[in-house]
């Protein structure tokens, strides 16, 4: 891929392959959006370990915020043996039905007279895939990681499971701070690398010993009907 792009300036590497983006409510009643979407102009999977051979494009989208969670465990006081890490994806059951709200959308969004040109045969999960249960299963044999896992190291003032204090500092332990997204409570939308920037920015002001900035309270838009409706103009959907 590599070696196309330099000599010829084409092929696999002639695009950043996440060429565009976004964020949708998946349903009436939630507050924020909820599911993220990746356009890329390429049939890959995630990984990068396989291509599909001829002509595709794809959609990456998920939950903004699983409900699943799962454990960093220490295995031994051997620093050199690695801790158990179990991320337990989809045991949630609430996860399940946002997936398959992301399915039946991102078909939907597809279908639309603007992919009317470029639309060929659905690759996965393929026309087969209809029902819940249908779905549900192959969301667990092909749903992948996004990379951005958060929330392993717990704050709090000295419970069991707790891992830093509100400084940041580890418990029982002198001089080290744990500054990173595994001190997150729970995700974020999008990514976490400008959550991450601002933990930092935080951590050195408390090294420091600088005051707390004054509280921000930014407007956002939000559409007065988010209760009652997924999208202006639309029937809101009985069933997933």
């Amino acid at each position: 891929i590599g070696i196309q792009w330099l000599l010829f300036r084409r092929g696999l590497g002639a695009s950043n392959h996440m060429e565009s983006t976004g964020m949708i409510r998946s349903d009436k009643g939630i507050p924020y959006p909820d599911v993220q979407y990746h356009f890329v102009p390429l049939a890959v999977r995630y990984d990068g370990n396989s291509v599909v051979e001829g002509d595709g494009f794809q959609v990456h989208a998920g939950p903004n915020r699983s409900k699943s969670r799962g454990y960093v465990r220490a295995q031994s006081a051997d620093v050199q043996r690695p801790p158990e890490i179990v991320f337990d994806y989809l045991s949630h059951p609430d996860d399940l039905l946002e997936w398959r709200k992301v399915v039946r959308l991102t078909r939907e969004i597809i279908a639309q007279p603007a992919f009317d040109e470029f639309r060929g045969e659905e690759i996965a999960p393929g026309q087969a895939v209809q029902t819940d249960e249908e779905i549900d299963d192959w969301v667990r044999h092909h749903c992948e990681t996004a990379y951005h896992p958060a929330g392993s190291c717990k704050m709090g003032e000295g419970g069991a499971l707790d891992v830093v204090d509100s400084q940041l500092r580890v418990h029982g332990l002198q001089g080290l701070r744990v500054v990173d997204a595994s001190i997150m409570p729970r995700l974020t939308n999008g990514n976490l690398n400008c959550p991450v920037v601002m933990i930092a920015e935080k951590a050195s002001d408390l090294i420091l010993g600088m005051p707390p900035l004054a509280p921000s309270d930014a407007p956002f838009w939000q559409d007065e009907h988010w209760r009652t409706r997924q999208r202006p103009g639309v029937p809101v959907r009985q069933h997933y």
